[in-house]
């Protein structure tokens, strides 16, 4: 069993063999991680597994405070482990690059929101769309 399983499991959830199946494919799993690639390495040996059934799991550890999602540009949600998720995504337009910043270093901004505003935002659940280093010198030559 994998931390996830015994997480959910401790927490009362019951794990269906489908379940157990989308959790043993997460556990093998690192990163960012959208429905979609869950799907495509499940499918050819689990047919039965269907992207509902993904989604609600993903639905349920994120509940239970084991991942957390991020909206990318594209509008799609991917979910990373609660432990990776103190970052910020910066996301190239042009070719898709993600680089991971420090929540630090915008933490000056949320502090200026929540003095100026009374907002306390939360960065974790987007994206930061812009074009990246490499694209921009491949645009300047």
């Amino acid at each position: 069993m994998g931390h996830l399983s015994d997480a959910l499991r401790e927490r009362g959830a019951r794990l269906t063999l489908q379940r157990e199946i989308i959790l043993d494919t997460l556990e093998s799993m690192s990163g960012h991680i959208a429905v979609e690639d869950v799907y495509r390495r499940i499918h050819p040996r689990f047919p039965q597994v269907n992207v509902s059934t993904i989604y609600r799991t993903l639905e349920l550890l994120e509940e239970a405070g084991l991942i957390a999602h991020t909206h990318f540009h594209d509008g799609a949600a991917k979910w990373h482990r609660k432990e990776d998720a103190h970052h910020q995504h910066l996301v190239c337009e042009r070719c898709g690059a993600e680089i991971d910043l420090d929540l630090s270093l915008i933490e000056p901004f949320a502090r200026d929101l929540r003095h100026r505003y009374g907002f306390a935002a939360n960065f974790e659940h987007f994206a930061i769309v812009g074009i990246c280093r490499t694209c921009q010198q491949a645009a300047a030559s």
